[in-house]
């Protein structure tokens, strides 16, 4: 005997969504647009952040290594045998112990994907009567173009920094009236000086660095800095921005060094963030409890204009399981074809979003595409709220009294 396609109960969770055609039409209406409208808010605020961290880091290394500040000095009291109190040290300019080597296992550690040695401090320059005060940035040009992508901010000229030849801002270009080709003196706080021709002008979109700038050659910096064969820092990147702090927390622990993240430095922005996120999920729980609401209303409502067919079935012997069934069945349909019909409501509206919501430079604020994460979460919170929400109605109708269901209903 041919066992039929579909068992009693989908038979009958099928038959009565289809008996109700408007109240299933406006329920499936109401959870298609609650999903699309998770999905969408998620991926809006996501973009956003991702956005918002790609600008303000573009011009800062993603986990920043330097050597441990000096320990402070403990002074004595004439008077007494023991140390009085802690003077704090003044920290001196100096070079990473063993940087050669540390650097050698940086790429080892997972997340990491550049490595890029710096020689870094401060400085005067100078250009006939102007003098500014800088910054001296010595690196290798290959290297760094992965932490700061400064070719791609060039204003002016090329990304070229061999011996004798510096990348400056635009603002530091500006008050000492350089251009191209010409050359500005470059003083350190050693007192060693040398001189360079300026063969690019960068804007990073920051103002204090492109007013104190002046990118040169690691072996030059070092020579400047007093710093032979040193560096003072290493800049990495990683590729997940939100996990650099847990990975500078592993390189911290065995390097010995002080790994600093940009999450620890931009305090106010990692706080923005989980502001979003906390509000992104607020709104969340709230449209899961309407849709919720709208599906256990449909269903009791259901309850209610069949409860004379539910007391015959009864009365003919389907058994309160299956009965119950029936309405669980119902929830997870309208649940599962809202999370289907909203994945791509959603997909419409990222993809509208992404040529409408544009950025000062014409660069999309977000992109058209939704990680596929995104979609299996909103449709297994869909089906899960379709199922709960049955629930009461489904315990409702397989607890019917057939006789009354039947004289009354």
């Amino acid at each position: 005997m041919r066992r039929p396609a579909l068992t009693f109960e989908w038979v009958l969770a099928l038959r009565f969504l289809r008996e109700g055609r408007m109240q299933t039409v406006l329920i499936m209406a109401g959870t298609t647009v609650g999903v699309a409208v998770i999905i969408f808010i998620t991926a809006l605020v996501n973009g956003l952040q991702t956005s918002l961290a790609a600008r303000t880091l573009s011009t800062q290394a993603h986990i920043t290594l330097r050597p441990p500040d000096d320990v402070p000095n403990l002074v004595l009291d004439r008077n007494q045998a023991v140390a009085a109190r802690i003077e704090p040290r003044a920290q001196r300019l100096r070079s990473i112990d063993q940087w050669e080597r540390i650097e050698r296992e940086l790429p080892g550690f997972a997340h990491v994907v550049a490595v890029s040695p710096m020689a870094t401090g401060a400085g005067f320059a100078a250009r006939g009567e102007a003098t500014k005060s800088i910054a001296i940035v010595g690196i290798q040009p290959e290297r760094y173009v992965r932490i700061v992508g400064v070719p791609e901010r060039l204003i002016a000229g090329s990304f070229r920094v061999g011996p004798g030849e510096t990348v400056i801002g635009s603002e530091l270009a500006r008050d000492l009236g350089a251009a191209l080709g010409d050359r500005i003196r470059v003083t350190s706080t050693e007192n060693r000086s040398e001189l360079f021709q300026v063969t690019g002008i960068f804007d990073l979109g920051v103002k204090d660095i492109n007013r104190r700038w002046v990118i040169v050659p690691l072996r030059t910096a070092q020579s400047l800095l007093d710093l032979p064969g040193g560096v003072t820092n290493i800049d990495l990147t990683v590729d997940d921005i939100f996990v650099a702090e847990a990975v500078a927390q592993r390189i911290a622990a065995q390097t010995g060094q002080l790994a600093e993240s940009w999450m620890a430095v931009n305090t106010q922005l990692l706080t923005a963030f989980k502001n979003q996120t906390m509000t992104t999920r607020t709104v969340r729980v709230f449209l899961v409890l309407i849709v919720a609401l709208g599906i256990a209303s449909v269903l009791v409502v259901s309850v209610v204009q069949k409860s004379r067919e539910i007391g015959i079935l009864r009365a003919i012997g389907a058994s309160p399981r299956r009965i119950m069934t029936v309405f669980l069945i119902q929830g997870g349909i309208v649940g599962a074809v809202g999370a289907l019909l909203g994945s791509g409501l959603a997909s419409a509206l990222v993809y509208g979003a992404s040529f409408a919501l544009r950025q000062d430079d014409g660069t999309p604020l977000i992109s058209g595409g939704i990680e596929p994460g995104y979609y299996f979460s909103a449709a297994a919170v869909a089906i899960v709220t379709g199922l709960v929400a049955a629930v009461m109605p489904a315990r409702r109708a397989a607890g019917l009294d057939p006789v009354e269901a039947i004289r009354y209903g």
